[in-house]
């Protein structure tokens, strides 16, 4: 079978480079803040800045996590969930270098029985649904294993 298309399911918020993909996040050219996902409006989010100017930066591919849980049910629209439904980890990690929280699922097959704080993480791509034509790819955590 020959290899199907892969597009992002939510376009600009990370690369598709399938070695080293990369969430796709600003920071303010007046505080030097960042953010994720990428600024939709054209005022910083910062409370103490009155920037309006942002720069597009590729954000650290890893970090540790700071929190994590499980999503035991379907999320609302538009989140595209498989049927039936299988319940996944959501871990809020802290990016390496930004020192920002970053808020995503867990890879497949990874349950919270498998999660600690602290854990070190790397960002990887994985299916998220396919349609007729094309998979629709979404950036997620992977346990970086060997790591506390």
């Amino acid at each position: 079978m020959a290899d199907r298309p892969r597009v992002a399911a939510i376009e600009g918020w990370y690369t598709l480079d399938e070695t080293a993909p990369t969430l796709i996040g600003s920071r303010c050219t007046s505080c030097g803040t960042f953010f994720y996902p990428p600024p939709q409006g054209a005022f910083c989010r910062n409370p103490n800045c009155e920037g309006e100017t942002f720069e597009r930066v590729p954000l650290s591919r890893t970090g540790r996590i700071w929190s994590f849980t499980n999503a035991c049910y379907p999320p609302p629209e538009p989140f595209v969930a498989p049927s039936p439904f299988v319940p996944f980890a959501i871990a809020a990690v802290e990016l390496e270098k930004e020192k920002m929280i970053v808020l995503g699922q867990i890879v497949g097959g990874v349950g919270i029985e498998e999660m600690s704080i602290g854990l070190t993480v790397e960002l990887v791509l994985e299916t998220l649904y396919a349609d007729a034509e094309v998979d629709k790819v979404t950036w997620k955590w992977k346990p970086v294993r060997g790591t506390p």
